[in-house]
C-alpha cells in the first residue's frame, strides 16, 4: 500500500486547476467550494470564533486552496478537501456505476447501506463515522453494526477501537471525512482484509483509490448546485440528500480502475492537444507575453503523469488482463 504522504500528493496532482475560486461556504455540517465544479467536505466539529483567512478566499486559484488538504488545522483541511473535489468535479469524469434511490423505506442518507444490505447478513460490519438513523435502521433489519466515531455517542466505539475491530471485519464502510482529518491511510491499512466502501459527499472520484484497498466508491453526484448552496448555507445535514445530491456507487475492481483510468487519460490527452495547439498559435503570432493557458497545460501534464503512474501500477499487477483490454 502506498505511503500516507503519497496519497495526499496524488490528490494534489489531480487538483492543480488554476481557475479562480468563485465561493467558499462553511456551513454547520458541510463545507462547499465552487470553481470548475462544486466540491463538498464535511465541516469539522472543532468550533472556533476566529478564522484568520475569512473573507479572503474568493478569487484565489483553486490549486492554492486544494493544497490545504495537507494541513492539520481542521477547517483549513476541510476547505482543501472541498477544493480538491471541486477540481475533480470540473473534470466531469465519473466512473461506471449507478445512482441510488432510497429503497425499503430507508432515509436518503442511508441509501448506500440499503444498497449493500443483502450482502451484510451474518457478516461482521464496521462503520467508520456515525450516520443519523443508522442504528435504528440496522435494528430494523436485524443487522449487527459496530460504529467507530471520533466523538462517540451511546452505542458507538471510540477511535482507538479501530485497531481491534477493523482487522476482523468482513465489511467496512469508511467515511471519506477520514481523508481531511488524516486518519484515512491508517484506517484503510487496518481494513485491508475486508470489503471496503469509501463513502459520503467528501469522497474523491479518483481511480488510484484501488491501490489503497478500496473496493467500492459511494460518493455523490450533483443534482442541483443551487440547492446544495442553500442547504449548506442554511445549516442542513441529511437534507443534502433530498434533491441536492444523489449517491452513486461504483465498484473499484482492477478492471474497472483500468477502464476508468484509460478514459481519464484520453480526456486529458485531448485537453493537452488542444492547449498545445493554442500555445503554438499564440507564440506563432509573435506574442511576447506568456501563453495565458500555460498553467492549465501544466496542470494537464501533471494529471497525465499521475494517470500514467496509476495505469502502470495496474499493468504491473495484472499485465495479461491489461493486454486483453487493449485494442
Amino acid at each position: 500500500m502506498p505511503s500516507p504522504r503519497a496519497f495526499y500528493e496524488l490528490l494534489l496532482d489531480y487538483a492543480r486547476n488554476p481557475e479562480p475560486v468563485e465561493e467558499v461556504l462553511i456551513g454547520q455540517v458541510w463545507t462547499l467550494c465552487r470553481a470548475a465544479g462544486a466540491g463538498l467536505c464535511m465541516t469539522p466539529h472543532a468550533y472556533t470564533r476566529t478564522l484568520p483567512w475569512a473573507g479572503s478566499l474568493r478569487g484565489k486559484p483553486l490549486r492554492e486552496l486544494a493544497d490545504w488538504v495537507t494541513r492539520f488545522d481542521p477547517h483549513e483541511s476541510a476547505v482543501g478537501m472541498a477544493a480538491v473535489n471541486a477540481a475533480l468535479a470540473g473534470l466531469q469524469a465519473l466512473p461506471e456505476g449507478h445512482v441510488l434511490e432510497p429503497a425499503g423505506g430507508a432515509p436518503a442518507n442511508l441509501a448506500v447501506f440499503e444498497h449493500f444490505r443483502p450482502r451484510l447478513a451474518g457478516r461482521r460490519v464496521v462503520v467508520v463515522g456515525r450516520y443519523p438513523g443508522l442504528h435504528e435502521w440496522a435494528e430494523q433489519h436485524e443487522l449487527r453494526l459496530d460504529v467507530l466515531e471520533r466523538e462517540p455517542a451511546a452505542g458507538d466505539w471510540p477511535d482507538p477501537a479501530a485497531e481491534f475491530l477493523l482487522p476482523e471485519a468482513d465489511w467496512v464502510f469508511l467515511t471519506a471525512s477520514s481523508i481531511p482529518n488524516k486518519t484515512f491511510p491508517r484506517l484503510a491499512e487496518l481494513s485491508r482484509h475486508a470489503k471496503v466502501v469509501l463513502m459520503g459527499p467528501t469522497t474523491p472520484w479518483i481511480p488510484d483509490l484501488v491501490h489503497f484497498g478500496i473496493d467500492y466508491l459511494a460518493g455523490v453526484e450533483v443534482a442541483s448546485v443551487d440547492t446544495i448552496r442553500d442547504v449548506v448555507a442554511e445549516g442542513g445535514g441529511v437534507r443534502l440528500f433530498e434533491g441536492a445530491v444523489r449517491y452513486r456507487v461504483a465498484p473499484l475492481t482492477e478492471a474497472a480502475a483500468r477502464e476508468w483510468t484509460r478514459a481519464l487519460i484520453a480526456r486529458a490527452w485531448a485537453e493537452k492537444t488542444r492547449l498545445t495547439a493554442e500555445m503554438e498559435q499564440w507564440y506563432g503570432a509573435d506574442q511576447r507575453r506568456r501563453f495565458p493557458g500555460y498553467e492549465r497545460l501544466d496542470a494537464c501534464n501533471r494529471r497525465l503523469s499521475r494517470l500514467d503512474s496509476c495505469f502502470k501500477s495496474l499493468w504491473d499487477e495484472r499485465p495479461s488482463a491489461v493486454l486483453e483490454a487493449t485494442p
